[in-house]
């Protein structure tokens, strides 16, 4: 059966077919994949999976087509980021209202 392996870099994305067993895992489709080898450095056990956006333990067995997705750790929590940009534009904005006072 046919699955897709994916990881994404912010400048690199690396997607890679492959034919595997029917009845393989999410874990086994990655040892049988080539991403090792475009990614020597990379400490596979350590990033989340998921199929089609969904997490996964390594044991989950594959269907056709699947898409597995590892996932990298973020820097920051989305929600975090968000919360540091709307402080900034608050205080750009009271900066600007006292600029227009004076």
């Amino acid at each position: 059966m046919k699955v897709t392996l994916c990881y994404a870099l912010p400048q690199r994305q690396y997607l890679e077919e492959m034919d595997v067993a029917d009845g393989c895992t999410v874990e086994e489709a990655i040892a049988l994949s080539h991403i090792h080898e475009a990614f020597p450095e990379l400490e596979i056990s350590a990033l989340g999976k998921g199929i089609f956006g969904k997490l996964v333990k390594g044991t989950q067995p594959l269907h056709e087509g699947d898409r597995i997705e590892l996932y990298r750790p973020l820097p920051r929590k989305p929600r975090d980021a968000r919360a540091v940009t709307d402080k900034k534009a608050r205080i750009r904005q009271k900066k600007e209202a006292v600029k227009a006072q004076d």
